[in-house]
């Protein structure tokens, strides 16, 4: 499994923008590339952070290549004010349960 940690400073007025394009971005990521999905989190610093899981690297790179311009990435584009370098993780251990 490949797991990659995005951070970015979201503009005040626009972290409804935000959430909303991020999901529908999420969304489309998961129904047309098989995506393993994400989570998104607001840090005590302020910052959004989010965690996407795809079965391999290879897999996301050609979901990113394929996808057209969608709509809410521009949104998301637009609400961001400071973008942060990815990081990538190797899972070594994974106890998170899953609750609906």
């Amino acid at each position: 499994m490949f797991v990659i940690l995005y951070s970015w400073k979201i503009k005040p007025d626009l972290e409804e923008q935000f959430v909303e394009s991020w999901s529908e971005v999420t969304e489309y990521y998961v129904k047309n590339f098989d995506s393993l999905g994400s989570r998104l989190h607001k840090g005590s610093d302020g910052k959004f952070y989010a965690y996407a899981q795809w079965k391999s690297a290879e897999q996301r790179e050609n979901a990113f290549a394929n996808s057209p311009d969608l709509p809410a990435s521009k949104k998301m584009t637009e609400a961001i004010e400071e973008r942060f370098e990815p990081i990538e993780f190797e899972i070594l251990e994974d106890y998170l349960k899953l609750i609906n």
